[in-house]
């Protein structure tokens, strides 16, 4: 077969234009991302998830979304549930570690449950950043917690029921952003501790999780690690601490290449995160002039990043539990009685 691009593009908005059928249609990226500009209805988003799969031709070409709950869910009421942050989660191990593994389970379940249905497959989930005092809130709430058994206890129950409901999780954001002082969507945060401490901290839920099918990059630079450059681009990072020390065999792709944290044009960023070992680079603001410099210097996806590209679709499969309304409905109720709220 004919390898796609190495790249996961989004779009501008609910409807795709002339212009992005065309382009899409020749960049034939691995995949897409959708935003809270993509969606208006379950049918609008379904017919959009539809159109793009159509421009390149694949009926399994990935189609992602920020799916995490809390405040980041581009999916929401009055269509969509609004699922808890993961804090919540994590305040409720401190309680019950045994109610909040289950209660992350059937929570990933049910938003899994609403992303299926409108061709989502895969979402940027779980979150396993490592909270620490004094950093940046950018990650905040979105993470279980400060205690690493913790965050890979929830974060594998969370994958867990995201492919129970044929949805790939990726965990992010590898190998750990929970300690950052800055918002790597405006510049580029440095991180000064050993390595020592990064291992026993903020690597230790990915490493717990190395098995998970895909991940996305932190857009942080540790100074221990990489010298001056970002773990997106850097080789040592990539190589030594994401395949080598974490374990991590799956699917590579990087965090948003529009963001402020990286340095030169998008073309430079794109060649830099695939150069560092990175299996896919990910642009998401759907802008054209960006996606048409970016797609000028992607080369086609390898045989190896394919791979792990199937890998994670078996995975998925294999994890799927069939469940109907009536199961779903049950799903509901436990989980509302384990976080005794209303169901949604």
């Amino acid at each position: 077969m004919t390898m796609p691009a190495a790249v996961i593009l989004g779009c501008a908005g609910p409807r795709l234009s002339a212009d992005e059928r065309a382009f899409f249609r020749d960049a034939d990226p691995l995949g897409f991302i959708l935003f809270a500009r993509n969606v208006a209805t379950p049918q609008q988003v379904r017919a959009l998830t539809g159109d793009l799969r159509d421009c390149v031709g694949r009926a399994e070409a990935p189609v992602l979304i920020d799916q995490e709950g809390g405040r980041v869910a581009r999916l929401k009421p009055p269509y969509w549930r609004a699922a808890p942050p993961a804090a919540l989660f994590g305040a409720l191990h401190g309680r019950e570690p045994e109610a909040a593994v289950e209660a992350t389970r059937l929570n990933a379940r049910l938003i899994a449950a609403d992303l299926a249905p409108l061709g989502i497959d895969v979402d940027c989930a779980p979150v396993l950043d490592v909270t620490v005092a004094g950093a940046h809130g950018v990650i905040g709430d979105r993470a279980f917690g400060d205690a690493p058994a913790v965050v890979a206890a929830l974060g594998r129950a969370q994958a867990e029921g995201l492919m129970a409901g044929g949805v790939i999780p990726v965990m992010k954001h590898i190998p750990g952003h929970g300690r950052a002082r800055a918002d790597s969507h405006f510049e580029l945060p440095i991180v000064e501790a050993g390595r020592a401490e990064l291992e026993a901290c903020d690597f230790a839920p990915f490493r717990a999780l190395a098995d998970l099918p895909w991940a996305m990059t932190a857009h942080v630079l540790y100074r221990a690690l990489s010298g001056n450059q970002p773990a997106t681009t850097s080789s040592a990072v990539v190589r030594d601490i994401i395949r080598g020390h974490i374990g991590f065999d799956g699917l590579l792709i990087t965090d948003d290449l529009s963001m402020q944290a990286l340095d030169g044009t998008h073309a430079e960023r794109a060649r830099a995160g695939l150069a560092a070992g990175c299996d896919v680079a990910l642009h998401c603001n759907g802008d054209m002039d960006q996606m048409r410099e970016i797609a000028g210097v992607v080369p086609a996806l390898t045989p190896l990043a394919w791979e792990r590209v199937e890998r994670g679709t078996s995975q998925r499969a294999a994890a799927r539990d069939g469940a109907d309304a009536e199961a779903l409905e049950r799903t509901r109720r436990r989980l509302a009685m384990l976080l005794d709220r209303p169901v949604a």
